[in-house]
């Protein structure tokens, strides 16, 4: 476990502040399989997960599905046959916070 996985989400608001690049380096090196897009201007986490078929994939998909519920925070995600790109950012702020590294640890942990 590292030290994002032990935390846990806290609501964001439209106030809330972005991660500071400072932030970011130090998160990313606890998460050295994701990767920092952007699109539309906006800075997302993003990792490529491979399966050997489509009905692991879903699986995995629903897992990933049910702890953001927990969570309450919630990313994109697309399911393809033997592959699944989930993308975490902050959409009221639109961009990365702490609860997108958090979530990202915890998806690897899945």
């Amino acid at each position: 476990m590292n030290q994002l996985t032990a935390r846990t989400c806290v609501a964001c608001r439209l106030d809330a502040p972005l991660a500071t690049q400072k932030e970011i380096n130090v998160f990313m090196q606890q998460l050295p399989n994701w990767v920092i897009v952007e699109e539309d201007k906006i800075k997302r986490l993003q990792r490529v997960f491979t399966f050997n078929n489509f009905t692991d994939a879903m699986v995995f998909t629903q897992n990933v599905s049910d702890l953001a519920e927990k969570e309450n925070h919630h990313p994109a995600i697309l399911t393809e046959w033997g592959k699944v790109t989930v993308c975490w950012w902050s959409h009221k702020i639109k961009g990365l916070h702490l609860n997108d590294f958090i979530m990202a640890a915890k998806t690897d942990q899945l």
